[in-house]
């Protein structure tokens, strides 16, 4: 069984002030794009660095979480710290997701330059962090999923089968 860490980073909806609507397009988009069976640990939180960081090392050493995505907190405002959070908790940072994240967001809107996603490597875990909007997160995961299942078979992680009608996950070709 695939475990996969979902975090919504926000402070209203972790105060039930607004639905956590990016938490569960994310659940709905790895619905469609995965065929394995998967296990979702689900956290709402603040926007609170310490908060953050604690949240990402449970679900990756503890839970045991292959891939933790994350909504929320990758703006330049003072609260925006969710880049911070996982650069302080990884071994390794992945740039080229925020990169590809960033590319795929300016076809649609200017300010994808204000935005500071990030992924990362903690032991076995990949974590990314992904905008809060709902609609940028499936541009988002549109752009980087199917790099997503190789990672994680190169963390020695369990094998993630795609939907191919959905989303075409590249390994490449051994030999």
């Amino acid at each position: 069984m695939i475990r996969i860490g979902i975090i919504n980073v926000s402070d209203r909806a972790s105060l039930g002030i607004y639905k956590d609507i990016p938490g569960q397009a994310i659940v709905e988009t790895l619905n469609e794009y995965l065929l394995s069976p998967w296990e979702k640990v689900y956290s709402i939180i603040p926007d609170e660095q310490d908060i953050i960081e604690i949240t990402l090392m449970e679900m990756a050493d503890v839970k045991n979480c292959s891939l933790i995505i994350t909504s929320g907190g990758t703006g330049p405002s003072k609260r925006d710290v969710t880049p911070e959070a996982t650069e302080a908790v990884c071994d390794k940072m992945m740039p080229g997701f925020g990169e590809l994240m960033r590319k795929e967001s300016l076809k649609y809107v200017p300010t994808a330059i204000l935005s500071r996603q990030t992924a990362g490597i903690r032991n076995k875990t990949l974590i990314v962090n992904l905008p809060g909007k709902p609609k940028s997160i499936r541009q988002c995961l549109d752009a980087v999923f199917p790099a997503i299942p190789y990672c994680i078979d190169l963390l020695e992680g369990p094998r993630m089968e795609c939907n191919p009608e959905v989303i075409k996950a590249f390994r490449p070709i051994s030999g």
